[in-house]
């Protein structure tokens, strides 16, 4: 008796490791939010790409002090003035998203995105080698990571600038 409660014991065990349980979707208000996360990113590009610096300040959340560093005649609490110069003379490639992906989500409410940027003809944007470097020591680059975080004011922020190019 006790060998064919043993038994039994191991063919359930067996049995309920086998089974494959459905993966657990996202719950609703997180798919939301990545969906708005996905949203202020392009947002926030498109209206760099269109000049419109005042609404581009109020999605991003990242630091300005290269922007300040590199004006240092545009008082530093001028976030407009910053955001204009960082795409107009400094070199920020202000370039509408070709492709969004969302890579990865954290439980602290960050929101990790590959994204792809066109040139205005329309191609496939592709940083190159910087300041003499060769491809091998410095390979092209087309896809670039993105952070989005949801403020504790329930906002969102993109926290990182378009590409540089010297």
């Amino acid at each position: 008796m006790k060998r064919y409660n043993a038994l039994s014991v191991i063919v359930t065990l067996l049995i309920g490791a086998c089974v494959v349980t459905p993966a657990t979707p996202l719950s609703s208000a997180s798919s939301q939010d990545a969906q708005t996360a996905h949203d202020t990113l392009q947002t926030f590009f498109n209206l760099l790409n269109k000049g419109q610096y005042s609404e581009a300040v109020s999605l991003y959340g990242g630091t300005y002090e290269t922007m300040r560093n590199n004006n240092p005649s545009i008082p530093p609490a001028d976030l407009v003035a910053l955001m204009r110069n960082a795409c107009e003379i400094n070199g920020i490639q202000c370039l509408k998203p070709r492709s969004i992906t969302l890579e990865k989500t954290t439980s602290s409410g960050e929101y990790l995105f590959q994204v792809e940027f066109q040139n205005q003809d329309g191609s496939l944007f592709i940083r190159g080698p910087c300041c003499g470097a060769s491809p091998t020591d410095q390979p092209p680059q087309s896809t670039f990571l993105y952070t989005v975080v949801k403020t504790p004011q329930e906002q969102f922020q993109v926290m990182d600038m378009p590409p540089y190019v010297p």
